[in-house]
């Protein structure tokens, strides 16, 4: 498996094999202005799990070196996103502390689109500790599983996108980054 992200104007070169899956990347691409390509070779596709995970490792690990030394970054973003009854909310630390917490994903059926959305919760963990981010992500309702899960990534490149802007973050410790 090979990725290239670099920032821009949000858009996604590749398949992972899992429909679903490739909707939720272009969401998340498209909302944090990103570039990604990405290539799945050979995977065995025993089911969804080790797709997810292991895109999660390489554009994870692709968006730390992005990140460089993250100085002159916002550092900090969050968004609160509606997607008809649903509602999301991701916050982001780029500060390279990696933590991942997550509420309401509860879901009502089990896959879409050959994604167990359980894999969703385990890509977004994944993705932050590989980067080197704080994420706290949530789906407060919803009844639409599509819904709720498009919701939080759409809130998750929106946060990115915020704490990827230039700005200063002040710091009762000094430099953190």
């Amino acid at each position: 498996m090979r990725v290239c992200v670099e920032r821009g104007g949000g858009s996604l070169r590749g398949d992972t094999g899992i429909p679903f899956f490739n909707h939720m990347l272009e969401t998340l691409v498209r909302y944090a202005k990103l570039d990604v390509e990405l290539e799945v070779e050979e995977v065995k596709h025993v089911d969804d799990h080790h797709v997810v995970e292991d895109v999660g490792i390489v554009l994870g690990r692709a968006m730390d070196e992005m990140l460089g030394s993250r100085e002159g970054l916002k550092r900090f973003g969050y968004a609160l996103i509606p997607m008809d009854e649903a509602l999301a909310y991701a916050v982001v630390d780029l500060a390279r502390r990696p933590y991942f917490v997550a509420r309401g994903f509860r879901w009502s059926r089990s896959e879409i689109g050959g994604l167990a959305l359980e894999n969703i919760e385990h890509f977004l963990r994944t993705l932050a500790l590989e980067a080197r981010f704080t994420l706290h992500a949530g789906i407060l309702y919803g009844s639409n599983d599509h819904h709720k899960a498009e919701a939080v990534f759409k809130a998750v490149g929106f946060a990115l996108r915020e704490a990827m802007s230039s700005g200063e973050s002040p710091s009762t410790k000094g430099t953190l980054l």
